[in-house]
């Protein structure tokens, strides 16, 4: 009886470091799980290479010289408007990745076994939105190795460069909680690939990623200049030394501090979506 009294408190006893400590740990231990499980099944890695690869190569080659960028229509300087857009659709994609990964451990039952451990109830979403960053930041890397393939060009230093890559990661990292949030709500895999990329369609060409957003009708151009993607494309435009040589920022307060904005809005996402991502877990998994 002694021995049983003895070591029940141990497996319930805080660790050192107290809940936050215990939070950490616990989140970086899912986020190593599911790295390895990613590495053990590299296809997905390659396959979600592929499509921002054709986007670079299709959007360059295919609508660069008709494409007018402040009256100019080289593929040139289309090229060096358009990969900012580019980045940052392949960051905000990856939600769909978040989503359809939550929703099958829901399914498979490995959320209830995580529930049997005393670990933060938090950490298993935080966990894997820590691998998905991990998986957009190889992405974004190969990426940009092919963006310099076809002509793309770093034009105000590798500081700059380096600020424009992290709010693209902020970027990803927020809306990969809209993806946990989707993969809670959803009841298959399917369903939140589905629902992860039908709203990132209108979000991410409702936006200045692709086409200079002052040639939209008056109420499209007012959700473009908005829209939180267009205030990271426009801030990694900055960063990256490739905006046009006349342009003139719009009158929108995101346009005229895009940088600011573009850290604001995703700051914003990341508390609201979290929020709501681990109210939803506790519910759905009590």
């Amino acid at each position: 009886m002694s021995a049983v009294t003895d070591t029940a408190p141990r497996a319930t006893a805080p660790q050192p470091g107290g809940a936050i400590g215990q939070s950490v740990r616990d989140s970086l231990v899912v986020a190593k799980r599911n790295l390895i499980r990613m590495a053990r099944i590299p296809e997905v890695v390659i396959f979600g290479l592929i499509q921002p690869i054709m986007f670079v190569v299709l959007f360059s080659y295919v609508f660069g010289g008709s494409i007018s960028i402040a009256g100019n229509t080289s593929p040139e300087e289309y090229r060096a408007f358009l990969m900012a857009g580019i980045f940052a659709q392949t960051v905000t994609f990856a939600t769909a990745g978040s989503g359809a990964g939550i929703a099958d451990d829901m399914q498979k039952g490995l959320i209830d076994r995580f529930r049997s451990l005393p670990m933060a109830r938090g950490a298993v979403l935080t966990g894997r939105t820590l691998a998905d960053l991990v998986q957009t930041a190889l992405t974004l890397v190969v990426l940009a190795i092919v963006a310099l393939i076809v002509g793309w060009r770093i034009e105000d230093g590798i500081l700059g460069a380096l600020a424009g890559f992290g709010l693209l990661l902020l970027l990803g990292y927020a809306f990969s909680w809209i993806g946990a949030l989707i993969g809670l709500v959803v009841r298959t895999p399917e369903a939140a690939t589905s629902g992860g990329l039908i709203w990132l369609f209108p979000l991410t060409f409702i936006s200045n990623a692709f086409v200079p957003s002052e040639n939209m009708p008056d109420f499209l151009r007012h959700v473009a200049e908005w829209n939180p993607f267009s205030a990271t494309v426009l801030a990694c435009r900055e960063l990256f030394g490739n905006l046009p040589a006349d342009y003139h920022a719009a009158d929108a307060w995101p346009m005229q501090h895009p940088v600011i904005a573009s850290a604001l809005w995703s700051v914003l996402i990341i508390v609201v979506f979290r929020t709501l991502a681990v109210r939803k877990y506790r519910s759905a998994t009590a």
